[in-house]
């Protein structure tokens, strides 16, 4: 494999050169340590202070990635989908220096590569545990949540959403997220502009993740209005649009849905649990555009998408986690709206008194 090293020089008889290939593997794997040495001792390079040092002639340069070692580190991507790869990386401390990488470059594609490694070195339990329990790496890791590169946002959420699905450290990623609430107005921000549907898709299985976890965080986002975004001066902050949670997870479904409506269900089921709380439903109905934009976005959906008279039982089968979440916010709003009549006419009917 043209990753490994050189073999070994002439005058070696067989059995040492087996000796020495094994002892240059990774785990039961055919991957060389040798080489992947090299590889992270070419990140290091890049973000050395010397290389950081640079004038606004080689700015571009920074933003680019040499493509030797672009095709290099990808290799290292689909390696660390194997364990004994995974571990051996622990081993070498590499989060330290993916951690550098995400701190200093200014690479899109470089930090893209880094997260989505971590993200795969974090599907293994015991690596994830010790990638969580680093408070530096997980400050840098939700900073790369303000990041403008979709791919980069796009591992980030698969990243989080792994040690989300951890019970063990899923406490961990719940309270760092709450001690940044500017984390709120970024996610907002992606499901009420992007039109990357993978995206907002894994965006949105983060949030539901989240909710599903905390209750409170789920009502201080449905409270939530503006937050200032991380390191935003104070002067400009003025000048930021105001976030709702509701209308943003509308988008967010109005986009998913103009791709394939199948995938939904993550968006239906964050509804779903808005209703569960009474400030959800709130939320819901009492902002009267977005609440009968969501009641003709479910009820078309029903009509027109989900369970037609022409479609095979095995359809219905597949759709029947989402019909339950469209069902059962449908129920609510209606409940909810039945509720305000009869109150309006109670109050009409006491000031007539």
């Amino acid at each position: 494999m043209d990753r490994n090293p050189s073999p070994p020089p002439p005058g070696r008889d067989k059995e040492e050169e087996e000796e020495v290939a094994g002892g240059d593997c990774i785990g039961s794997t055919v991957y060389s340590k040798h080489w992947l040495f090299g590889v992270l001792s070419g990140l290091i390079q890049i973000v050395s202070p010397e290389n950081t040092k640079s004038s606004s002639d080689d700015e571009e340069q920074l933003t680019e990635l040499d493509e030797e070692m672009e095709n290099e580190i990808c290799r290292v991507w689909d390696m660390s989908m194997d364990e004994d790869v995974a571990l051996f990386l622990q081993e070498f401390n590499a989060p330290d220096i993916f951690m550098g990488v995400l701190a200093k470059s200014k690479c899109p594609r470089l930090r893209e590569i880094c997260v989505g490694i971590l993200g795969n070195m974090a599907c293994f339990q015991e690596i994830c545990v010790s990638i969580s329990s680093d408070k530096n790496l997980g400050q840098v890791l939700l900073h790369c949540l303000y990041d403008s590169d979709p791919p980069t946002l796009l591992e980030t959420s698969r990243l989080l959403l792994t040690c989300l699905s951890q019970a063990e450290v899923a406490s961990v990623w719940v309270e760092r997220i709450q001690e940044h609430p500017a984390i709120y107005d970024s996610i907002c921000f992606i499901m009420s502009s992007s039109t990357n549907v993978d995206l907002l898709v894994k965006v949105g299985e983060v949030v539901d993740k989240l909710f599903d976890l905390d209750e409170k965080l789920m009502l201080e986002w449905v409270r939530n209005g503006a937050a200032q975004p991380l390191d935003q001066p104070q002067e400009e902050s003025e000048e930021q649009p105001v976030f709702r949670l509701v209308p943003c997870i509308l988008e967010a479904a109005k986009q998913v849905r103009s791709e394939n409506p199948e995938w939904l269900d993550v968006y239906m089921h964050i509804l779903q649990l808005l209703t569960t709380v009474d400030d959800g439903i709130q939320a819901i109905v009492h902002c009267p555009d977005t609440g009968k934009d969501i009641w003709n976005l479910l009820f078309d959906l029903v009509c027109h998408e989900f369970c037609q008279s022409d479609d095979p039982p095995i359809i219905l089968q597949e759709q029947k986690t989402v019909l339950a979440s469209v069902f059962s916010v449908l129920s609510a709003i209606y409940a909810s709206q039945t509720e305000q009549e009869y109150l309006k006419i109670e109050k009409g009917k006491s000031s007539s008194n």
